[in-house]
């Protein structure tokens, strides 16, 4: 019998994992294997369930019970379930935003750069994007858009962080991720690929130059939100290319670029 459970005050424990453990506190970096994410709404929490990762718990509005929330009850075996009435629930941040319902869940082990990029011919290389709500709109676009994988290097935000996966729809379920190390430039170029740096620089190629399609594997390299790439980070990259602009606007947002690059760059 699957064990669920009312919660009926917001500060019964069963809730610390959901409302009082920052981002930090479950990624855990001194025992990552016992690392935790949070789960928000049940599109996202089916994608990670799909992907494969291990629920620990659930918290749902009691309206979800033989709702919306029972499929995932199903599927989720022997997982504790906890509910509570909605204003509850309100107390937990952010839960509003979430179709009234989390789950925390394991994390994976982070796999290499090399094992990401097996196989892979066109992939995204993010460089200090800080942004969760960016970090998981660019990964919704490569994913949608043509992109096999997504190099992030420290600095970066979490893909798994709660706004970060909410934003990408779960896509952060569908796509291939890591984190790199300070070098990931040099491991890419020695793993076969070009580097295209999306920068604001007058002497760049057009983006919908050939020489970029014809490229066997080629990673799309992106900034972060205020100064972009670093001036090192454009010279060590293979190409440079600019985006257009009309109107007198300079630039775009990082997660608006991105969608731009990755339609024209991925795979047709």
């Amino acid at each position: 019998m699957k064990r669920i459970t009312e919660i009926t005050d917001f500060l019964s424990p069963e809730l610390d994992v959901y409302a009082r453990l920052s981002e930090v506190q479950l990624l855990n970096r001194e025992f990552p294997e016992k690392g935790l994410f949070i789960a928000e709404s049940p599109k996202v929490i089916e994608r990670a369930l799909d992907a494969g990762y291990e629920p620990v718990s659930l918290l749902m509005e009691k309206s979800h019970i033989e709702g919306e929330g029972s499929r995932i009850i199903e599927r989720t075996a022997d997982t504790p379930v906890f509910y509570a009435e909605f204003d509850i629930l309100t107390q937990v941040t952010g839960f509003k935003l979430t179709r009234g319902m989390l789950c925390a869940m394991k994390r994976k082990p982070l796999r290499t750069v090399e094992e990401i990029c097996e196989n892979k011919s066109r992939i995204a290389v993010l460089d200090k994007v800080m942004n969760p709500t960016n970090v998981g709109a660019v990964i919704r676009s490569a994913a949608a858009l043509g992109m096999d994988a997504v190099i992030l290097t420290p600095g970066c935000s979490d893909p798994l962080y709660r706004r970060a996966a909410r934003v990408s729809m779960g896509t952060v379920f569908q796509i291939d991720w890591t984190f790199s190390s300070d070098d990931s430039l040099t491991t890419v170029k020695n793993l076969g690929f070009k580097t295209v740096a999306m920068a604001l620089k007058d002497n760049s190629l057009s983006i919908d130059d050939p020489r970029l399609k014809s490229e066997r594997r080629l990673a799309v390299v992106m900034g972060t939100e205020g100064d972009g790439l670093s001036d090192k980070t454009i010279s060590d990259c293979d190409f440079t290319v600019k985006i257009p602009m009309y109107h007198g606007v300079d630039s775009l947002n990082v997660a608006a670029a991105s969608a731009v690059a990755f339609y024209q760059l991925g795979k047709k």
